[in-house]
């Protein structure tokens, strides 16, 4: 089968597109014959590299997988062949719970095995594209707005970074919930899009401070809830925009993970800072749902063949993608 493949942490040339030999289901174990596989900032972490955070080489990324049960191994129903499934990507190695593509082999790959238990039925009404672009980054943005965030209706909540594909289903998921969002980004062409996903206020952050300027869409009393997973010189500004009794939900730290702070927001305003990890089963099936019903739209930018797998890298890396970016085996 062809693969896309890191050998060792690097720049995009180190994503290879090679020959391996088929995966065959051990017991327990299903065949996947992968129809389609959605990129997260995640795979750009497992090309470059982490620190304190090995990875095993080498390494097929790619977490996010949906496609059709080619075969089963011992202890598992034939039922389940030629059925169409989305993938959990949790998965268990050792003690450690962890995600396809950073600590198993992903779903850049035309085949994967993969424990039955990860298996979520797939209604004929969702495509395989709309399904692989759901998993990390929805999962990851329906249990942080509403499990770790509690967004409420009538509330003032700015996201950051909300071009991409957690920001994309953050802005869809607050405005479901009735709440009035400010999203932002880097490019007009970016806010334009993010207004036609129900985005109430916009705020371009390469030309206008966005601390500054939420502060004023809030007539001075500050957001209710900031949703921010980029850190760095971010974090911050952000603690600035809360209003009293806000929260600021994290999920991520895409700009740098040891930012400078400024506790005197935290204790004068009596905020919360809350961490959001991951994504549960329960998630996945509700966004499946909500797909189906149109509630949410999974945003794709980009559906790309494996052989141009460097490319959904590098737009991602380069921040150039509004939402999604699939890859199709």
């Amino acid at each position: 089968m062809k693969v896309a493949a890191i050998h060792k942490h690097g720049d995009l040339d180190e994503i290879k597109i090679e020959t391996w030999h088929d995966p065959e289901p051990g017991e327990g174990e299903v065949l996947i014959d992968i129809a389609a596989c959605g990129l997260n900032y995640l795979d750009v972490f497992v090309l470059i590299g982490m620190p304190g955070l090995p990875v095993e080489m080498p390494r097929i990324p790619g977490g996010d997988i949906a496609g059709t049960v080619g075969a089963v191994g011992s202890g598992v129903s034939e039922d389940w062949v030629g059925k169409r499934v989305l993938l959990d990507p949790a998965v268990r190695k050792g003690r450690i719970l962890g995600a396809l593509g950073e600590d198993m082999n992903g779903g850049l790959c035309e085949k994967i095995t993969i424990a039955e238990a990860n298996l979520i039925p797939l209604p004929d009404d969702v495509t395989f594209e709309q399904a692989a672009a759901l998993p990390i980054a929805y999962g990851t943005a329906h249990r942080m707005m509403l499990a770790r965030g509690r967004v409420a209706k009538g509330e003032l909540v700015m996201i950051l970074g909300a071009s991409g594909g957690v920001g994309t289903a953050c802005v869809q998921i607050a405005k479901a919930a009735g709440a009035t969002v400010i999203a932002c980004a880097s490019s007009q062409d970016k806010l334009d899009r993010l207004k036609a996903l129900g985005a109430d206020h916009l705020i371009n952050y390469m030309e206008d401070d966005f601390s500054r300027a939420a502060w004023g869409i809030s007539g001075k009393k500050g957001c209710d809830l900031i949703v921010n997973y980029t850190g760095g010189d971010s974090w911050v500004p952000s603690l600035r925009a809360l209003g009293n009794f806000g929260r600021l939900v994290t999920c991520g730290a895409t700009a740098g993970f040891d930012p400078k702070t400024d506790i005197r927001y935290i204790w004068r305003r009596e905020v919360e800072i809350i961490g959001s990890n991951g994504w549960t089963r329960e998630d996945l099936e509700a966004l499946i749902e909500k797909t189906r019903s149109g509630a949410i739209v999974p945003v794709i930018d980009k559906v790309l063949p494996l052989a141009e797998a460097h490319e959904g890298f590098r737009l991602l890396r380069d921040r150039e993608v509004f939402g999604k970016v699939i890859i199709n085996p």
